[in-house]
């Protein structure tokens, strides 16, 4: 017998693309590029392979859910840096714990946060429409209801926060945020993430901001929640942020990344994890703490993705609605049905991308808000990338 809120999960992104796309045969005499996955394919610093190679004596021993210090003094040294908080601000054995993966982190806080019913009725979740598919996972498993908030153009591609009434704020025990946002590249404001802040104080709930992407950005380094949170009165009260060396550094495999926050929630969680969670290995976290102490490859990485959204621009123009992501490394292209454009490009270019209706949910109205885009993942050398665009804007 299954779990019944098992039923209530969507199918799975990449599994709606499998099914989409493996009947059929990609473009004859064309090699095969996969621009779906948000999946970094760059080198990653060298430092991770020297220091995991130096500390190989650790892997005969358990790690601890709270890491070590030197993993969470380095967390919490980029957090003062990245956002101006100063060296005090954070104290790196109260404010912060390591996490394996920011996508397990993400999914296992509803665990803590969503409780049996708030406000006389079935707790919400609240998140934006599109989003990272794992925040649906967490909602769907916590028993809450979910509440998708569309991010489109004319909002920024940020949620409206003005779409929900007091009553259902008051139902909400957990609010996503995603900056910069995956699929749309759309950054939160300063004002935004402050109005969030204070939404999640005056209704008690949590309000967690996934970062992930937040050292890849175009022109400005986008705001943080922790910032935000620090000019409303100096204090992280139901805020918590989670950030990820799988793109700053381009290490997916590490799966090595942290939460940061209300000294209270990280407490609190760090007891749900080590009933539930999975610990970072020691050899990571110490390759970890080094890359966290260290900005250059974030600044080499950074720049590298910059120079692809640039050929994107060369190659793309004006079409599909193109406009430069403020943050992340997604393109979001306005094909007007991204699940026919999908299997175009699969069956004409040998491209395979993302249907944008398969990161969205469909409103009561029968709307989606990303059936008219695909998702187009820079994540290439710029040969590929250059190679992979033109054929799409031939085949489009």
């Amino acid at each position: 017998m299954l779990n019944p809120r098992y039923e209530t999960l969507p199918v799975y992104p990449f599994d709606r693309l499998r099914r989409l796309l493996d009947d059929h045969a990609p473009a004859e005499g064309l090699t095969p590029i996969s621009l779906a996955v948000g999946d970094p394919t760059f080198d990653p610093p060298a430092a991770i392979a020297e220091t995991m190679a130096d500390k190989a004596e650790l892997w005969g021993r358990y790690p601890q859910t709270d890491g070590n210090p030197d993993f969470r003094k380095a967390a919490a040294g980029f957090l003062g840096r990245r956002y101006g908080l100063g060296p005090d601000v954070l104290d790196p054995d109260r404010h912060v714990l390591p996490v394996v993966g920011t996508r397990e982190g993400l999914a296992l806080i509803a665990n803590l946060v969503v409780p049996p019913e708030k406000a006389g009725g079935r707790p919400l979740v609240v998140m934006p429409n599109p989003c990272f598919h794992t925040y649906i996972g967490a909602a769907a498993f916590s028993g809450a209801e979910r509440r998708s908030l569309p991010a489109t153009a004319e909002t920024g591609f940020m949620p409206d926060l003005t779409q929900m009434s007091a009553a259902d704020w008051a139902r909400t025990a957990l609010f996503y945020l995603c900056s910069p946002g995956n699929p749309q590249g759309g950054v939160a404001s300063m004002s935004l993430l402050m109005d969030a802040i204070i939404l999640a104080r005056r209704h008690d709930f949590v309000l967690v901001v996934d970062e992930c992407y937040a050292e890849i950005y175009d022109a400005f380094p986008p705001a943080g929640a922790l910032e935000a949170s620090a000019a409303i009165d100096g204090e992280f009260t139901n805020v918590l942020v989670f950030h990820s060396l799988s793109k700053r550094s381009s290490a997916p495999g590490m799966r090595s990344g942290f939460v940061a926050g209300d000294p209270e929630l990280i407490k609190r969680y760090r007891m749900v994890r080590n009933y539930l969670g999975a610990q970072m290995p020691h050899p990571a976290l110490y390759a970890s703490a080094r890359l966290w102490s260290d900005d250059s490859d974030a600044f080499r990485y950074r720049t590298a993705y910059q120079g692809l959204i640039n050929t994107a621009q060369e190659i793309i123009g004006e079409r599909f609605g193109f406009r430069r992501p403020a943050g992340g490394f997604f393109l979001w292209l306005d094909v007007e049905d991204g699940e026919e454009a999908a299997l175009t490009l699969w069956k004409d270019a040998a491209i395979r991308v993302l249907p944008g209706a398969y990161m969205s949910e469909t409103l009561a109205d029968g709307s989606n808000p990303g059936r008219a885009f695909i998702r187009v993942a820079l994540v290439h050398d710029q040969k590929t990338i250059e190679t992979a665009l033109r054929r799409l804007v031939k085949v489009l």
